[in-house]
């Protein structure tokens, strides 16, 4: 492993809010009393996204699995310029096995494909790619906890390291936070470009946020969101 891979890592670590690392020794490895805390490999040599999917497994690693239908890993080009990341698996979403197939994610296509035709940019829905902070879907669509969230990081990062996109669009608060480690309010950072390592990401409101609140204003404002982001990725 490389020293960028390692400071990749520990950067990633310090963004979920964990402050130690303690690494195996000797001594602790023969020392049942004192079990040792281990960092995990979280990204293999060779990685993509078909092995993060087997990686992920039938996964048992939080709650979420306790009620979910299917893992919702994403969908669209895995070789994709521009990724949106959302907050987490919806009835639909968890029924189907993808993303962003509710009344959200026709709302999302249609802000994608009408906002690509309309700039002149040819490039459709099926062009990106599109995940979720989790995997499984949250009861009752409640917000995600931050240890599901750190345990399903992991594998978002992978998917984020593998496709390396030349933009990330964040979709709503839950996602802006996973991305950022950012206590701000969305509205106080939307429509404005930030970094997640090098690739630079653009915060804009969820899908599902801009049907429950019928509010012109800001329907509009993640139409401008989208436009600059799909001119910064695709001119």
């Amino acid at each position: 492993m490389t020293r960028e891979q390692i400071r990749s890592y520990l950067e990633f670590y310090r963004d979920l809010g964990i402050d130690s690392i303690y690494r195996r020794s000797d001594a602790l490895a023969t020392c049942p009393a004192k079990p040792d805390v281990a960092l995990p490999d979280l990204a293999p040599k060779v990685d993509g996204l078909d092995q993060i999917r087997l990686d992920i497994g039938d996964c048992k690693r939080c709650r979420l699995s306790e009620k979910r239908t299917n893992i919702v890993f994403g969908s669209g080009n895995e070789t994709a310029k521009l990724v949106f990341v959302g907050e987490g698996p919806g009835a639909d979403e968890d029924e189907q096995g993808l993303p962003f197939v509710g009344r959200a994610g026709q709302l999302l296509t249609q802000m994608i494909d009408n906002t690509a035709a309309k700039e002149g940019i040819p490039i459709t829905r099926a062009e990106v790619y599109i995940c979720n902070v989790v995997k499984c879907r949250p009861p009752e669509n409640r917000t995600p906890q931050p240890d599901e969230m750190e345990i399903c990081g992991q594998f978002l990062y992978r998917q984020l390291m593998t496709i390396r996109p030349k933009a990330i669009c964040a979709l709503g608060s839950t996602a802006m936070k996973a991305l950022l480690n950012s206590k701000e309010g969305i509205t106080r950072l939307r429509g404005k470009w930030h970094k997640w390592r090098d690739i630079p990401v653009m915060i804009t409101y969820h899908p599902s946020y801009l049907l429950r609140q019928y509010n012109q204003t800001a329907r509009r404002e993640a139409w401008e969101d989208l436009k600059a982001l799909l001119h910064f990725v695709y001119d």
